[in-house]
C-alpha cells in the first residue's frame, strides 16, 4: 500500500512539473516584444551637467557623442531608417536640479527606448583608461541578450573600417543600467579612448567623426538587414 501511495505521489509530482513547465513556456512566449522594424534609437551618452570623460587636450566626451550621434542620424535617414534620438542638444533628459539627476536621466533614456521598441538601440560613448597607450573602438552588450551579442559582433566588425588593426572584441556586461533595463537589442559603442592622444585628437576632428558615424551606420544597417522581429 505504501509503495502505491509513493508511486501516486511521484506521478502527481511529475505531472505538476510538466504543467509548470508549460506555464513557464507560455510566459516566456508572452514576454516577447514585437519591435518596430527599420527603427533605431540613437543615444548620445551624457549631456548637460554630465560631461562624461574629459580627455587629452580637454576633449569633452558629451560633445563628441552628440556630434557622432547627429551624423549617424543623418546617414540613417538617407537610407530611409526611422531614427529616434534621446537628445539632440547639450542637456540631460531630466531636470538637473537634484542630486539624483544622473540616475533619473538614465531611467528616462531606458523608458524612451522601451516605449519606442526599436529594432536596435545604439548608445554612443567614448572610453578612457589610465594607460594612455590603450586605444581602439569596442562594443558592449548585455550578457543575457543573444540578439544584443549578435548586434555587438556586427558593429565591432563594422568599426574595423576605422582601424583594421583593432583586435578588440565585443564585450558582455551585466551591470550597465542601459543594457540591463532595455527590452530590445541594445549596444554601447565606445568609439575610442580619449585618454589616448592620437585617438582624442582624431575624435575631435569632424572628418574622423564622419568616418565613425559611417561605420556605426553600416553596423546598424547590417543588423537591420538580418531582420529580427521579436526579442525577449
Amino acid at each position: 500500500m505504501r509503495k502505491k501511495i509513493e508511486l501516486a505521489v511521484l506521478i502527481l509530482t511529475v505531472l505538476g512539473l510538466a504543467v509548470l513547465n508549460q506555464n513557464l513556456t507560455r510566459q516566456v512566449a508572452s514576454d516577447k516584444i514585437s519591435v518596430r522594424k527599420n527603427t533605431v534609437v540613437i543615444d548620445a551618452g551624457h549631456g548637460g551637467s554630465d560631461p562624461g570623460k574629459v580627455g587629452v587636450g580637454d576633449v569633452i566626451e558629451k560633445e563628441i557623442n552628440l556630434e557622432i550621434a547627429k551624423k549617424t542620424e543623418a546617414l540613417l535617414k538617407k537610407k530611409k531608417v526611422e531614427v529616434i534620438m534621446t537628445r539632440e542638444e547639450d542637456r540631460m533628459m531630466m531636470p538637473e536640479d537634484s542630486s539624483a539627476s544622473k540616475a533619473a536621466d538614465m531611467k528616462k533614456r531606458v523608458e524612451l527606448i522601451n516605449k519606442e521598441t526599436p529594432q536596435i538601440a545604439v548608445s554612443i560613448h567614448q572610453n578612457s583608461y589610465q594607460d594612455s597607450s590603450v586605444r581602439g573602438a569596442q562594443v558592449f552588450y548585455y550578457s543575457g541578450s543573444k540578439e544584443g551579442e549578435e548586434a555587438a559582433g556586427i558593429m565591432q566588425n563594422a568599426l574595423l573600417s576605422l582601424d583594421a588593426g583593432n583586435t578588440r572584441q565585443p564585450k558582455a556586461n551585466n551591470t550597465y543600467y542601459l543594457l540591463r533595463r532595455t527590452q530590445v537589442p541594445t549596444i554601447i559603442v565606445e568609439c575610442g579612448f580619449l585618454s589616448n592622444p592620437e585617438e582624442a585628437a582624431n575624435l575631435s576632428l569632424e572628418e574622423y567623426q564622419d568616418k565613425v558615424a559611417e561605420a556605426i551606420c553600416q553596423g546598424i544597417l547590417e543588423f537591420i538587414r538580418q531582420g529580427k522581429s521579436e526579442t525577449s
